[in-house]
């Protein structure tokens, strides 16, 4: 019997064998560099750009979990701000300085500033950066105001009468050119503001930015300059005065030249090791930018008057709907923004009353009393709604929005005019006048039809049946007529 040959599936084999370990070869290359992927350290880049609000802490504070959640080395902020919140900015700072990650502050790219708030945070994060061709400073705290007139210092003691006769004119000299040097900054020239509630705010910004400086042994003093005389600095400058650690052109120069650099972390020094991150970006998501628009004064404030006249509307009309849900929503949008922002409670009563104050005119004339005061409380209350630097609502918008309130209360009013001149078209004062046949002869009491209806009717002349009447006025059921007068000829 014959056997059959041997050869080719041994062939088959050897060639199976060979892809097998080809395979293996390859999967144990892949996984190699997956691992050394996974190995390799990476820098996570944020991106800061406009006024610093609660939109941008809510971004830093996620961009900070993230990168502890990703161990990443080291978190880099690219900054471009003309200034913003001071609380906002105070609760950033504090952020920073209990992350287990350092934060690089990067004033980029060429041409942006970090103004303001962002020398705060310049000041308070690990490592201090500037691309060419920017600058930072101006770091007064400003609309310092607190109560009282302007120029009145709240904590200053009235003398007494007895006190003011024995007080002579060099004594009032003496004062009044003390009140000039505080004035005008004290002896040394320095800031130390107008009144108390100024003094109080600049004192403890400069207190603020200086325990930042001492923390990373950056120049205090210019600090303090910035802070009380708003002096501004370049990147080159503020190299050479020891305000920031490092002048770089992009981020590859940047992670370059921090490399070694030793920071100050919450739980001790740290050195840095940045020469081979790689870059991973933590741009702005939908969330950060739908909390920009809605934190956004102007527009919490339209938020908030959509959704109060969407209300009112719903309720002058019940069953609409469509106003209901649209003043709804934007009500409670309006709501979420003001719990963020530095809202001023004495304004947004102001509001609700004036536009209390205007549904009022509208519902119950007073011509024109009850909407000239709630125009002015509605102005009033729109002003002081948010005084805070980059965050108040627009002098513009509230014109407009007045101008508009009170062109639709003149309208209601012309119109309420007009209808008053105008004859009734209802009721006994649209019948006086009005003519009646009689349906029968008689000389005292009959009957007549009165805009197709039969009345009761009384007249002082005989009248005839068919004969066309004139309705003098109304007793109960009863009209009282008299003939109407012939047509002319």
């Amino acid at each position: 019997m014959p056997t059959l040959p041997v050869r080719p599936y041994r062939t088959m084999g050897f060639f199976f064998c060979i892809l097998l370990g080809c395979l293996m070869l390859g999967w144990h290359a892949l996984a190699q560099t997956d691992q050394s992927q996974a190995n390799q350290k990476s820098a996570l880049v944020m991106t800061i750009d406009g006024s610093i609000g609660p939109a941008t802490k809510d971004y830093l504070e996620r961009g900070l979990r993230q990168a502890n959640d990703e161990n990443h080395a080291a978190v880099i902020v690219q900054l471009d701000t003309p200034g913003g919140l001071v609380e906002t900015t105070r609760d950033m700072i504090s952020e920073m300085l209990n992350a287990d990650i350092p934060v690089v502050m990067y004033v980029s790219p060429s041409g942006a500033r970090a103004a303001s708030a962002g020398t705060y945070l310049l000041y308070g994060s690990h490592v201090a950066a500037m691309a060419p061709a920017t600058h930072l400073g101006s770091a007064t705290p400003v609309q310092m105001g607190g109560g009282g007139l302007p120029g009145m210092d709240p904590e200053d003691e009235q003398p007494s009468d007895s006190d003011a006769n024995e007080e002579s004119p060099g004594d009032h000299a003496s004062q009044d050119e003390a009140t000039s040097d505080d004035e005008a900054g004290g002896e040394d020239g320095t800031r130390r503001g107008e009144n108390a509630m100024e003094r109080k705010v600049l004192e403890d910004a400069v207190s603020f930015i200086r325990g930042l400086a001492d923390r990373h042994d950056r120049n205090a003093d210019w600090a303090e300059e910035a802070v009380r005389e708003a002096v501004n600095l370049t990147a080159p400058e503020a190299l050479e005065k020891n305000v920031i650690d490092v002048v770089a052109s992009d981020i590859d120069d940047l992670l370059a030249q921090i490399d070694g650099r030793s920071v100050v972390m919450e739980s001790g020094e740290q050195v840095l090791e940045t020469a081979d991150l790689k870059v991973e970006r933590f741009d702005p998501d939908w969330r950060t930018q739908l909390l920009s628009v809605i934190t956004n004064p102007n527009v919490a404030y339209f938020l908030m008057l959509i959704g109060f006249y969407g209300i009112i509307f719903e309720l002058s009309s019940p069953g609409s709907l469509f106003p209901g849900t649209i003043g709804v929503i934007s009500l409670l949008l309006a709501l979420f923004a003001f719990q963020v922002l530095p809202i001023n409670y004495a304004g947004l009563a102001l509001i609700l009353v004036g536009i209390g104050l205007m549904v009022g005119e509208a519902l119950v004339p007073s011509f024109g009393v009850l909407g000239v005061g709630g125009i002015a409380a509605f102005v009033f209350g729109s002003v002081m709604l948010m005084d805070a630097e980059y965050l108040a609502v627009s002098l513009p918008l509230i014109g407009g929005v007045a101008a508009l309130a009170a062109g639709f209360m003149l309208w209601t009013m012309l119109n309420l005019m007009r209808l008053r001149r105008k004859p009734a078209l209802g009721g006994e004062e649209e019948m006086l006048d009005a003519e009646a046949v009689a349906l029968e002869d008689f000389e005292h009491k009959g009957h007549v039809r009165l805009h197709g209806e039969r009345w009761n009717a009384v007249t002082e002349a005989p009248v005839v049946k068919g004969q066309r009447l004139k309705v003098i006025r109304f007793e109960g059921l009863t009209v009282q007529v008299s003939p109407a007068p012939l047509p002319e000829k």
